[in-house]
């Protein structure tokens, strides 16, 4: 059984949420402010967060941050339709995804659902794969990552990216194809969060991220990774 710690200081989002994830067999664990939501996810090995933005006592964001700087674990932002900035926010600050409220219980439902199944295909398929790309190293098995000897934290999705990006060496992959990998299905989100992930990813493996040599973009194509 999955475990998820939703976080909601509305009731109303609070209750429909952990309804229908507890109705299709999650084990869910509920908050409504961020400091409790931060001391339960340091608690419990939780398989996924569901973390609104606007949160009294410590926001989504700033929860997001602190969890992000001691664990990977997934974590799903809830932000209002017109929160851009909030969205980029979080995504920067190494959420996976996020859902624009209003949304649909069937909405969100899919997306942790995509979420988990991406993070059991990694575990079904680590075997002894290994990539090596100059200064590059990835475990995928336990899913580590070093460059030039340093270790480097990843999120899931940026872990995913770079993976495929290693399994196609020097070969372009598509936006389209890195959002289809992220969700496990032919089903693409927001390429926008593709473009942060990748953003992220080279502020993390890059020597100068404003001058990016080992993940590069082709124009009008998408990105591909190179051994340096």
């Amino acid at each position: 059984m999955s475990t998820v710690l939703v976080v909601d200081d509305d009731p109303g989002v609070l209750d429909v949420v952990a309804f229908t994830l507890r109705r299709e067999g999650f084990d869910v664990d509920e908050e409504s402010d961020g400091m409790r939501a931060l001391a339960a996810a340091r608690a419990r090995d939780y398989d996924i967060v569901i973390l609104d933005v606007m949160l009294p006592q410590m926001s989504g964001t700033e929860v997001c941050r602190a969890l992000r700087a001691e664990s990977d674990v997934p974590i799903v932002m809830l932000t209002a339709r017109d929160a851009e900035r909030d969205r980029v926010l979080g995504l920067e600050l190494g959420a996976d995804d996020y859902v624009t409220k209003p949304f649909s219980s069937a909405e969100l439902l899919s997306r942790v659902r995509a979420i988990l199944r991406r993070r059991e295909l990694d575990r079904a398929n680590g075997g002894s794969a290994v990539r090596q790309l100059g200064g590059l190293y990835l475990d995928l098995v336990r899913h580590e990552v070093t460059v030039d000897g340093d270790p480097v934290r990843l999120t899931l999705s940026e872990f995913k990216v770079l993976s495929l990006l290693a399994e196609r060496p020097e070969r372009v992959v598509s936006r389209r194809e890195l959002m289809q990998h992220l969700w496990a299905s032919e089903h693409v989100g927001d390429e926008h969060a593709c473009e942060v992930h990748v953003s992220n990813l080279r502020r993390k493996i890059e020597r100068d991220p404003t001058r990016p040599q080992r993940l590069v973009t082709v124009r009008g194509m998408g990105y591909k990774l190179l051994s340096i």
